[in-house]
């Protein structure tokens, strides 16, 4: 399950493509608008900072934007950097510990291939797409 860091970082990273690349937009304003604490915010902000997907600037004239093109990122890339792995079952975690049962698990191969679908579904969409959607409502 996706939790509401993850979520909220996704809206986050929608109104700042949406704001454009110039400009740093800060902080009181993303929350009021996302409907999400400052306090709450800014421990989404920081991680998303400390991973290089957003600037931050402190000060007159400081706030967040983007460091790439909103078609640069994918959902998924945001999600595993707030969420942890997308893996759903923890054998399929790239640090897991070997499973013994991997050679004679009859479940296996159903895991791996819902796995895949849902990268396959979260690494295909960017933050432009997101933009694009949102526009459109």
């Amino acid at each position: 399950m996706i939790s509401t860091k993850g979520r909220y970082a996704l809206r986050v990273m929608i109104d700042l493509a949406a704001q454009g690349r110039e400009n740093y937009i800060p902080l009181d304003e993303i929350a009021n608008r996302q409907g999400i604490s400052k306090k709450y915010l800014e421990i989404i902000l920081k991680t998303l900072v400390a991973q290089k997907l957003l600037k931050g600037l402190r000060g007159k004239g400081g706030g967040y934007k983007l460091t790439r093109k909103p078609e640069a990122y994918t959902v998924g890339e945001i999600l595993e950097i707030t969420e942890g792995t997308l893996a759903v079952v923890a054998c399929l975690q790239t640090d897991a510990e070997p499973c013994t049962r991997k050679e004679h698990c009859p479940t296996l191969p159903m895991w791996e291939r819902f796995d895949q679908m849902v990268r396959h579904f979260f690494f295909n969409i960017t933050l432009a797409d997101l933009v694009m959607e949102k526009q459109s409502l």
